[in-house]
C-alpha cells in the first residue's frame, strides 16, 4: 500500500490494519502543553488563565486519546511528571497539582474513561517522591481511579509520574517476590508487578523536540521505532499520526537488503545518498533567538532522481 491510499482510508479502515500487526504499544508523553495552550488559547480568557489552561488541555488529552484509540493503539503510555519539574516554582507545582488530581478525578475524564472502556493505570514512583510533599494525597486519587477502571477492557491509558530510574523500585520488587515465592521472578512478571499487569515492548515512541526516548521502563527492548515532532504535542493531528503508522507498518518492516544481488545502479544510488549527507546528523538543532526554543535543524539532502518510496 503506498502511502497516499493509507492517508485516504478511513479510521476504521487503518484501525484494521494496524491491529492485524499486532497488539501495539504507544509511548506519547504529551509536551509543550503550555506552550500550545499559550499561542492558541490565552488571548479574551481574562484572568482565570488556569482554569482555562486546565480546561483546554482535559479536551485535548481527550481528543489526543480518541484519535490514538481510534487508529488501532489499545495500549498507550503517557509519561506525565518527574523529578526535575520538582525543580521549578511553586505556582507552577500548584498548576500540575491540580491538571494531576484532575487526571483521576475530573467528571469528564472519567466519563471518557467509562464510555470508551479505557482501563487507567499509574506508574512510577510516585509515592516516594510525593509523599513527603503537600501533594501526596495525588497517590490515592490515582490508586481510587485505578480502582473504579480496572474493569474496562477496551483500551489502556497508564500515566508515567516519577518514572525516570526504575532500578532501585524493581530490585525492592524482586526481593519481595522472592521472598514470597522462593524464586527470581522472570522479565514477565516484574513488568506485572511495575505496571500493575502486563504490558508488552513499546512499538514506538512520539516525542517532541530534543531527541530523547524516556520514561518506559522495562519496555524498551531497543526495537521501538522513534519518532519526534516538530511542534508541542497536542498539535498532533490524524494526518501526522497516520504518517508514523504508515512508516512504523510499511516502511521499517522490509526484508534484509541482499547486497549480492544488488546491480550497479543500485550502489550508485546508495553511495550518491550517503555521499550527499556525510557529515549529516539527525537531532542536531538550534535556539531560536525570540521565544528561546529549540527546534531540529534540516539535514537531509537527496541527490538528483533519488526516488522517495513513500510517494
Amino acid at each position: 500500500m503506498n502511502f497516499q491510499t493509507f492517508q485516504d482510508l478511513p479510521a476504521e479502515e487503518v484501525a484494521r490494519l494496524v491491529r492485524e500487526a499486532g497488539p501495539k504499544v504507544c509511548v506519547f508523553p504529551i509536551n509543550g502543553t503550555r506552550r500550545w495552550f499559550m499561542l492558541e488559547y490565552m488571548r479574551g480568557q481574562g484572568e482565570d488563565l488556569l482554569a482555562a489552561y486546565l480546561e483546554a488541555s482535559i479536551r485535548r488529552h481527550i481528543e489526543l486519546y480518541t484519535l490514538f484509540f481510534e487508529h488501532g493503539i489499545d495500549t498507550l503510555l503517557t509519561p506525565a511528571f518527574g523529578p526535575d519539574l520538582m525543580e521549578r516554582s511553586q505556582d507552577y507545582l500548584q498548576v500540575a497539582s491540580k491538571g494531576l488530581a484532575r487526571l483521576a478525578t475530573d467528571p469528564v475524564l472519567l466519563d471518557f474513561y467509562k464510555s470508551n472502556g479505557v482501563r487507567v493505570r499509574f506508574y512510577g514512583d510516585h509515592r516516594k517522591y510525593l509523599g513527603s510533599t503537600p501533594y501526596a494525597y495525588l497517590s490515592d486519587l490515582f490508586d481510587e481511579a485505578a480502582a473504579q477502571t480496572a474493569h474496562h477492557d477496551r483500551h489502556r491509558l497508564f500515566f508515567g509520574l516519577f518514572s525516570h530510574d526504575p532500578s532501585e523500585t524493581v530490585a525492592e520488587l524482586a526481593v519481595q517476590y522472592y521472598i514470597k515465592h522462593g524464586a527470581v521472578p522472570d522479565r514477565r512478571k516484574l513488568v506485572e508487578l511495575y505496571y500493575g499487569e502486563y504490558v508488552a515492548p513499546v512499538d514506538f515512541f512520539i516525542g517532541f523536540e530534543k531527541f530523547s526516548a524516556f520514561d518506559m521502563p522495562l519496555l524498551a527492548l531497543g526495537n521501538e521505532d522513534l519518532y519526534f515532532t516538530v511542534s508541542p504535542s497536542p498539535y498532533l493531528n490524524a494526518q501526522q499520526l497516520r504518517a508514523i503508522l504508515y512508516d512504523h507498518l510499511y516502511s521499517r518492516r522490509v526484508e534484509e537488503t541482499d547486497y549480492s544481488e544488488m546491480g550497479t545502479a543500485d550502489w550508485a544510488a546508495m553511495r550518491d545518498f550517503y555521499r550527499a549527507n556525510a557529515g549529516n546528523t539527525l537531532g542536531i538543532g538550534a535556539i531560536q533567538k525570540r521565544g528561546g526554543f529549540w527546534y531540529p535543524l534540516p539535514q537531509v539532502a537527496l541527490p538528483p532522481g533519488f526516488t522517495e518510496t513513500q510517494t
